[in-house]
């Protein structure tokens, strides 16, 4: 892999896993559309994927860093018998992580079939779009409530929404902060909300698959390379979008994008055709 194809795929990587546009999908469609060769089918292929997105965990855990302090020591507080709201919120996290772990375990090698269909990716990020429209609908009509008093029950719903996210082209970030907008979030704490969650499942995908690259030192090398890039550019990312939230910001933004870029996307992989 070319060093410029490197940084490509890792600044790439690190922007779209946080914006609610699909990473995966992106890492798929952009580099065909201007003729990059991936190839689907190696076996290190997803191992180097997911190192990249051992990157972006890092980059979370580093802006969230005295957040998850926090909630570390809530958590080893909670299992001492003394209930706290850092805590809870450790135990909603993992409650809300169990759900897209195990459907990743057991449906893993039937998931990879549909990295081979481009059309399937572009039809998927379309259908993200959709949702991110009906999301922006939802976050400026709903009442809206802190996230301290998320029940588990609600954790486990925004939970089940990562789910959709195995599938290249619908954005975990996207769609879990849809969710939390569905339970009474606010934008900033449905988007505070998503990266908590996501840290845990993409830092473990990360350590599952990384070991895969070790009989390979040229692939390991650039897997951490990558992680690095990719770090800084989530880092850059989740700054921004936590202001962005804050502020005016709206998931049908990246909708209208969405839309816009997986028609064109879709159009032009039914006019060519990509080996499979």
């Amino acid at each position: 892999m070319s060093l410029w194809f490197l940084v490509f795929l890792s600044v790439l990587q690190g922007v779209t896993e946080l914006f609610p546009v699909s990473s995966l999908g992106h890492t798929l469609l952009v580099p065909a559309l201007f003729g990059m060769h991936i190839d689907k089918h190696a076996p290190q292929l997803i191992p180097f994927l997911v190192a990249l997105h051992l990157g972006t965990a890092f980059a979370l855990l580093g802006y969230f860093r005295q957040r998850w302090v926090a909630l570390v020591r809530g958590f080893v507080a909670s299992l001492s018998g003394r209930p706290n709201d850092d805590g809870h919120m450790m135990w909603a996290l993992i409650i809300g992580t169990i759900p897209a772990g195990l459907v990743g375990i057991v449906l893993e090698k039937r998931l990879e079939l549909v990295f081979k269909d481009l059309r399937i990716v572009a039809a998927a990020l379309i259908a993200n779009g959709v949702l991110l429209w009906l999301g922006d609908r939802l976050q400026r009509t709903r009442a809206h409530k802190p996230p301290e008093k998320l029940t588990y029950r609600q954790a486990l719903l925004i939970g089940l929404a990562q789910i959709g996210a195995l599938i290249p082209g619908f954005s975990r970030s996207g769609l879990t902060m849809i969710a939390g907008s569905a339970t009474g979030l606010d934008k900033e704490k449905a988007a505070e909300f998503s990266f908590l969650l996501g840290t845990p499942i993409i830092l473990a995908a990360g350590l599952l698959e990384v070991p895969k690259l070790f009989h390979a030192s040229q692939q390991l090398a650039d897997a951490l390379i990558g992680g690095v890039l990719t770090a800084i550019a989530a880092w850059l990312s989740v700054r921004f979008l936590m202001r962005y939230f804050e502020g005016r910001g709206r998931l049908a933004t990246f909708g209208t994008y969405c839309v816009i870029a997986g028609a064109f996307c879709l159009g032009w992989f039914l006019l060519h055709p990509q080996p499979v």
